[in-house]
């Protein structure tokens, strides 16, 4: 009984990120900023300061080469980020973002953390439960749990 009510939870989750109101808001973020769900991937996983070697995004989407180098291309062409040498090893290629690159993450991460209006069924104390429910499932997974933002 308990699986079936992880599995529809995690359902409903999935419902919200593809095909409801989440779906949107991405689709928002996108537009402000001018890239596509591809490219604002790749921007969200560049850290400002941080350069980050392109075989890693290749890796760690399992994308295709060409495929990363076409959402570094349209990144790049916009001044979002710059191509770089790592610093021990010239052969590679290290994304790194541009002040204009942070200031277009920060302004998409900010339309992406407005919650979308179904979130107004709730109430203030179920939003709160909501999110330290899964606070506590993002925390169980060592890769989010490094990434929380500042609690607030």
């Amino acid at each position: 009984m308990g699986e079936r009510a992880g599995q529809e939870a995690w359902r409903s989750m999935l419902d919200l990120l593809f095909s409801g109101q989440v779906h949107g808001c991405m689709q928002k973020a996108c537009g402000a900023v001018g890239l596509s769900p591809g490219a604002m991937k790749t921007l969200f996983k560049l850290e400002p300061g941080e350069g980050v070697p392109m075989r890693e995004l290749v890796d760690h989407w399992g994308f295709d080469a060409s495929y990363v180098t076409s959402l570094a291309d349209a990144l790049e062409e916009r001044g979002l980020v710059e191509r770089r040498p790592h610093p021990t090893d010239r052969r590679v290629k290290m994304l790194v973002l541009t002040a204009k690159g942070v200031e277009a993450r920060e302004r998409a991460q900010q339309l992406l953390n407005e919650p979308p209006p179904s979130f107004a069924a709730l109430t203030v104390a179920e939003r709160r439960q909501l999110r330290d429910l899964v606070r506590k499932v993002t925390d169980a997974d060592p890769t989010l749990a490094t990434k929380r933002p500042v609690a607030g």
